[in-house]
């Protein structure tokens, strides 16, 4: 088979789909756009060579049909598929289908992706590889399982009931107490059959003062495997991260040179190639790390490694799967920068609240030390159908309090998006929360300090002023003076 990347048919939308996009022309490569009925005129079918119509709204029949996303590929001459994140990106199925018809699957093998979508699975694999695994127990059927396992391994409440094949936080219920563990396991079963089909789950201790650490990995098919150090991915809300940064101010160098060595263990255990992500949890109370889940995709926050390192993932990734061998070793990575990412949602920042509708302005302002992943224009329709994820903003300096400090410039003064509302009120809150600062904050954070963080909310701004001041001026020339003043 024909290794060699030609065009690259990209299975995704917005945001990611525009950051592949964004890699391929850097590197002269054509590209093909897939789009659903609303997203015809969305930013990615603009930014491809050519763009294929593959359904309606809703994703089982446009971005989750695997048969029409190949057939596109085939139809316009690509014989690669990059899967971007979230969709497809993680269904062993589809890189088996996109293999099977001859194209080249731009990320890890199917068996790979197989066994690391287990979350079971995975944690056994990852106790084989000597990686230490949160206490836990896979597979009850029953609260009283359950107990008996808390009361054998001295484990006491909070637990996690988590769906085996889960992500993306959904299957996953915080329980505080016994009288709540009936309920939990029956709406973690019901969330895990409706979002994965299977209703398997497995329970563990939850740590109260847990740090969300995830190591980047690079590994090609010859057996090379690398680190790019970690992130830190802490704030999240119901299990959906909301800022990162690069390097994680929650790690000493011991403990950093621990958990990358471990990751990479655990990759080439289980003969990892592309590029991929293990999240680990770490205990701020002492300081251990515990084995979570290996994402076998590009991350969201993949960005901000890219900034602190100088390497292209992407293009890594377009390498790796046309068979080349890593052009680097380890000792080659040496990161000298610090890098903030934010996710900028079209969400209510008061309520997360899904903020459907047109993006009426979209200005942003960017000076040096900052990049920009942006899936919409002004103009934009935002659909109610899909992630509403618009825009990853980055900041970079040499140090923590710089990248934090252009990070509030640019949501203080640089950017403005009207029409639909953003988490950019609450962003700049959690950014200037002295916890914050501090580096002291947990995955919880955001949940205790909401209150706080909505009282933090700027009011309406002069510029906002102005302008409301502006259009009444201009109305007035126009039409004269109204009756009524």
């Amino acid at each position: 088979m024909d290794k060699k990347i030609r065009k690259v048919l990209v299975a995704n939308r917005s945001v990611p789909a525009v950051r592949v996009i964004q890699t391929c022309k850097d590197r002269k490569i054509p590209t093909t756009a897939v789009y659903s009925t609303p997203d015809r005129l969305a930013a990615h079918v603009f930014m491809a060579n050519d763009a294929v119509h593959i359904g309606e709204a809703p994703p089982i029949e446009s971005y989750l049909n695997m048969e029409k996303i190949i057939a596109a590929a085939i139809k316009t001459g690509a014989n690669g598929v990059h899967p971007g994140w979230g969709f497809l990106s993680e269904n062993a199925k589809f890189a088996r289908m996109v293999q099977d018809s001859g194209l080249i699957w731009i990320g890890p093998s199917p068996e790979v992706i197989q066994k690391m979508g287990d979350k079971i699975e995975s944690k056994i694999i990852a106790k084989e590889a000597r990686v230490p695994t949160i206490p836990g127990i896979n597979s009850p059927n029953t609260t009283e399982e359950i107990r008996r396992w808390m009361l054998e391994e001295d484990v006491v409440f909070p637990i996690i009931i988590k769906a085996s094949s889960g992500g993306g936080g959904k299957g996953m219920v915080r329980v505080g107490n016994d009288t709540e563990l009936e309920t939990a396991l029956a709406q973690a079963r019901s969330e895990a059959k409706k979002s994965f089909g299977n209703d398997e789950i497995l329970v563990e201790k939850f740590i109260e003062k847990g740090k969300h650490i995830e190591v980047q990995i690079i590994a090609d098919q010859h057996g090379n495997v690398l680190h790019l150090y970690d992130r830190e991915c802490t704030l999240q809300r119901r299990n959906q991260k909301v800022i990162e940064e690069a390097p994680s101010p929650s790690l000493d160098e011991e403990t950093r040179n621990s958990i990358c060595e471990t990751a990479v263990r655990l990759m080439r255990t289980i003969g990892y190639s592309s590029a991929g992500t293990v999240e680990f949890l770490l205990d701020s109370a002492t300081g251990k790390f515990y084995f979570l889940e290996v994402n076998t995709r590009l991350q969201v926050e993949h960005g901000i490694t890219e900034l602190v390192t100088g390497v292209d993932i992407v293009s890594l990734m377009l390498d790796i799967a046309q068979g080349e061998p890593l052009s680097f070793r380890q000792e080659n990575i040496r990161p000298n920068r610090w890098a903030l990412e934010v996710r900028l949602n079209a969400e209510d920042p008061a309520t997360f609240n899904p903020s459907f509708g047109n993006i009426s302005r979209l200005h942003l302002n960017l000076y040096p030390g900052t990049r920009v992943s942006q899936g919409v224009y002004e103009g934009s329709e935002i659909p109610p159908y899909y992630d509403s994820l618009i825009m990853l903003l980055m900041t970079t300096g040499p140090d923590r309090e710089t990248a934090i400090m252009k990070m509030d410039s640019i949501l203080c003064r640089n950017l403005r998006v009207e029409g639909v509302k953003t988490l950019s009120p609450l962003l700049l809150s959690i950014i200037r929360h002295p916890n914050f600062i501090k580096g002291d904050f947990s995955t919880r954070f955001i949940e205790e300090h909401m209150d706080e963080l909505v009282s933090m909310f700027p009011e309406n701004d002069s510029e906002e002023d102005a302008l409301k001041i502006a259009r009444y001026v201009a109305e007035i020339s126009a039409l004269g003076t109204p009756n009524w003043i």
